[in-house]
Protein backbone atom coordinates (compact mmCIF):
# COMPACT_ATOMS: atom_id res chain seq x y z
CA UNK A 1 0.00 0.00 0.00
CA UNK A 2 0.87 3.78 -0.47
CA UNK A 3 2.36 5.64 2.17
CA UNK A 4 2.78 9.07 2.89
CA UNK A 5 6.42 9.56 2.63
CA UNK A 6 6.73 13.67 2.93
CA UNK A 7 4.53 16.57 3.98
CA UNK A 8 5.75 20.67 2.33
CA UNK A 9 5.57 22.98 5.24
CA UNK A 10 5.97 26.59 4.18
CA UNK A 11 8.99 28.51 5.72
CA UNK A 12 10.86 31.90 5.37
CA UNK A 13 14.22 30.70 5.37
CA UNK A 14 15.56 27.29 5.10
CA UNK A 15 18.60 27.67 7.55
CA UNK A 16 16.31 29.17 9.54
CA UNK A 17 13.95 26.37 9.73
CA UNK A 18 16.84 24.04 10.10
CA UNK A 19 17.83 25.07 13.40
CA UNK A 20 14.41 25.07 14.90
CA UNK A 21 13.59 21.44 14.01
CA UNK A 22 17.02 20.13 14.11
CA UNK A 23 17.85 21.40 17.38
CA UNK A 24 15.11 22.36 19.19
CA UNK A 25 12.89 19.05 17.82
CA UNK A 26 16.00 17.41 17.39
CA UNK A 27 14.90 16.05 13.84
CA UNK A 28 17.51 14.74 11.33
CA UNK A 29 18.57 16.75 8.38
CA UNK A 30 18.01 14.07 5.78
CA UNK A 31 18.78 16.42 2.76
CA UNK A 32 19.87 19.60 1.46
CA UNK A 33 20.53 19.80 -1.80
CA UNK A 34 20.94 22.81 -4.55
CA UNK A 35 18.21 22.74 -6.88
CA UNK A 36 19.21 26.19 -8.72
CA UNK A 37 17.60 29.77 -8.35
CA UNK A 38 18.25 29.59 -4.60
CA UNK A 39 15.90 27.01 -4.23
CA UNK A 40 16.81 23.88 -2.02
CA UNK A 41 15.45 20.36 -1.54
CA UNK A 42 15.41 20.47 2.16
CA UNK A 43 14.15 17.00 4.15
CA UNK A 44 13.78 17.21 7.60
CA UNK A 45 12.70 14.20 9.93
CA UNK A 46 12.30 12.93 13.63
CA UNK A 47 15.34 10.36 14.46
CA UNK A 48 14.51 7.39 13.88
CA UNK A 49 11.63 6.89 12.71
CA UNK A 50 9.48 5.19 9.69
CA UNK A 51 6.97 8.11 9.34
CA UNK A 52 6.73 10.48 6.99
CA UNK A 53 9.34 13.65 6.61
CA UNK A 54 8.96 17.64 6.30
CA UNK A 55 10.33 19.41 2.97
CA UNK A 56 10.92 22.79 3.78
CA UNK A 57 9.41 24.51 1.49
CA UNK A 58 11.01 28.17 0.86
CA UNK A 59 7.84 30.73 0.60
CA UNK A 60 7.34 31.98 -2.86
CA UNK A 61 4.75 34.49 -3.68
CA UNK A 62 2.78 36.72 -1.54
CA UNK A 63 0.21 34.11 -0.80
CA UNK A 64 2.60 31.21 0.14
CA UNK A 65 4.42 33.81 2.54
CA UNK A 66 0.50 34.83 3.97
CA UNK A 67 0.19 31.16 4.67
CA UNK A 68 3.75 30.34 7.02
CA UNK A 69 2.28 30.01 10.27
CA UNK A 70 -1.21 29.39 8.63
CA UNK A 71 -0.48 25.63 7.45
CA UNK A 72 -3.49 24.34 8.62
CA UNK A 73 -5.84 27.49 9.21
CA UNK A 74 -4.99 28.10 12.83
CA UNK A 75 -5.95 24.66 14.11
CA UNK A 76 -2.94 21.95 14.84
CA UNK A 77 -2.17 20.37 11.60
CA UNK A 78 0.51 18.19 12.75
CA UNK A 79 1.15 15.62 15.00
CA UNK A 80 4.94 14.67 16.46
CA UNK A 81 4.04 11.13 18.52
CA UNK A 82 6.67 10.02 21.07
CA UNK A 83 7.20 7.14 23.41
CA UNK A 84 8.18 9.26 26.30
CA UNK A 85 6.07 12.29 26.58
CA UNK A 86 7.87 13.60 29.93
CA UNK A 87 11.35 12.96 28.68
CA UNK A 88 10.63 14.91 25.05
CA UNK A 89 8.12 17.70 26.58
CA UNK A 90 11.20 18.38 29.43
CA UNK A 91 13.49 18.27 26.50
CA UNK A 92 11.26 21.08 24.33
CA UNK A 93 11.24 23.49 27.09
CA UNK A 94 14.67 22.98 27.81
CA UNK A 95 15.45 24.06 24.25
CA UNK A 96 12.88 27.05 24.09
CA UNK A 97 10.50 25.40 22.67
CA UNK A 98 6.78 27.30 23.42
CA UNK A 99 4.07 25.24 24.71
CA UNK A 100 0.27 26.73 24.01
CA UNK A 101 -0.55 24.36 27.12
CA UNK A 102 0.37 21.80 30.24
CA UNK A 103 0.12 18.50 29.11
CA UNK A 104 -2.96 16.81 29.11
CA UNK A 105 -4.46 13.18 29.47
CA UNK A 106 -7.21 12.50 26.87
CA UNK A 107 -8.81 9.32 26.33
CA UNK A 108 -5.87 8.45 22.97
CA UNK A 109 -3.20 9.48 25.08
CA UNK A 110 -1.00 12.80 26.42
CA UNK A 111 -0.93 15.62 24.88
CA UNK A 112 0.00 19.29 24.39
CA UNK A 113 0.15 21.97 21.88
CA UNK A 114 3.64 23.93 20.73
CA UNK A 115 4.61 25.90 18.54
CA UNK A 116 6.79 25.77 15.72
CA UNK A 117 9.18 28.71 14.55
CA UNK A 118 6.35 30.17 12.49
CA UNK A 119 3.36 29.79 15.27
CA UNK A 120 2.21 26.44 13.26
CA UNK A 121 0.15 24.49 16.36
CA UNK A 122 1.82 21.04 16.87
CA UNK A 123 0.30 18.81 18.88
CA UNK A 124 3.33 16.91 20.85
CA UNK A 125 1.65 13.60 21.89
CA UNK A 126 2.48 10.09 23.90
CA UNK A 127 -0.61 7.59 22.43
CA UNK A 128 -2.23 5.24 25.04
CA UNK A 129 -1.28 2.55 22.32
CA UNK A 130 -0.72 2.32 19.04
CA UNK A 131 -3.18 0.80 16.58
Amino acid sequence: MPAIATVALLVRDYDEAIAFYCRKLRFDLVADQPLGGGKRWVLVAPRATAGARLLLARADGPAQLAAIGRQAGGRVGFFLETEDFARDHAAFLAAGVRFREAPRREAYGTVAVFEDLYGNPWDLIEPNSKS
